[in-house]
């Protein structure tokens, strides 16, 4: 799919990785361009700066979610192409999390999706045409060490984003699943604090939010699923398929190693 001539909302939109995708977006002449935030000073700076609309959401409650598709399609007609990318980090360590960190975190970086779909497939589906694109993490694909909150509500939405692309595609419905590793941004700052956590996102490398961007914009053209902008993610992806108990060793050996640096 072009972008040309499309309308396109990013939740997130204001700052991150979300920001450079408003940017890039803009490059490509779509018909509007909705910049959807929590923060809505920041996200009002952006949309003027690419001629778009400014939008509050609150990604982790679903009225809130169909409110903002609600206004945008109102301002600018159906939205063509819908990218959920708000997303938290939940908290570090284990089971032992608060609930309150769980419940965030399920919320934003898993329901958000679910409600966006839910508000939106209906049409795309009457149409015969759309796209929805979820931000997952790499940690959907393989892991984040040092949080179980933010690895296991990652492959909840990459497991949300594949059932939804075998069961739409045939039916004009596109999904992909954005699933980078290392990038700077706030976010990966907070996980960085975490030594271990460190370990494994430098091993892959950090990029920057516009190089994510790029590779996005190449996705949808080529209206790819999955969305690696660290092309080490494939490999490990493919060693963790086929020899599960190898990649589990080598991750505990990077933990292992990362913890007696701090010791």
């Amino acid at each position: 799919m072009d972008l040309a001539g499309r309308h396109v909302v990013v939740t997130g939109g204001a700052g991150g990785i979300g920001r450079a995708l408003i940017r890039r977006f803009a490059q490509e002449s779509p018909r509007a361009l909705v910049v959807a935030d929590l923060e809505i000073e920041p996200a009002n700076a952006i949309a003027r700066e690419v001629g778009g609309l400014a939008l509050q959401v609150d990604a982790g409650n679903e009225e809130s979610v169909r409110s903002m598709i609600a206004a945008a399609t109102e301002a600018n007609g159906p939205i063509d192409v819908f990218i959920s990318n708000a997303g938290v980090p939940g908290g570090m360590g284990g089971p032992e999390a608060d609930d309150a960190l769980w419940d965030e975190a399920w919320r934003v970086n898993v329901m958000a999706h679910v409600w966006a779909s839910r508000a939106l497939l209906p049409e795309m589906l009457e149409r015969g045409e759309g796209y929805l694109i979820n931000t997952a993490s790499a940690a959907g694909l393989l892991t984040q060490v040092s949080s179980a909150v933010y690895s296991v509500t990652k492959h909840a939405a990459v497991a949300l984003a594949e059932w939804m692309s075998i069961e739409y595609a045939d039916r004009g419905v596109r999904v992909s699943c954005l699933c980078p590793q290392g990038v700077r941004t706030p976010m990966l700052e907070l996980a960085m604090e975490d030594p271990v956590g460190a370990a494994a996102l430098n091993s892959g490398g950090i990029i920057e939010p516009e190089d994510v961007a790029d590779t996005v914009v190449e996705a949808i053209r080529d209206e790819r699923f999955l969305i690696l902008p660290h092309e080490n993610v494939a490999g490990f992806l493919a060693l963790k398929g086929a020899d599960p108990e190898r990649w589990l060793r080598g991750m505990r050996r990077l933990v292992r190693d990362a913890r007696a640096s701090q010791a």
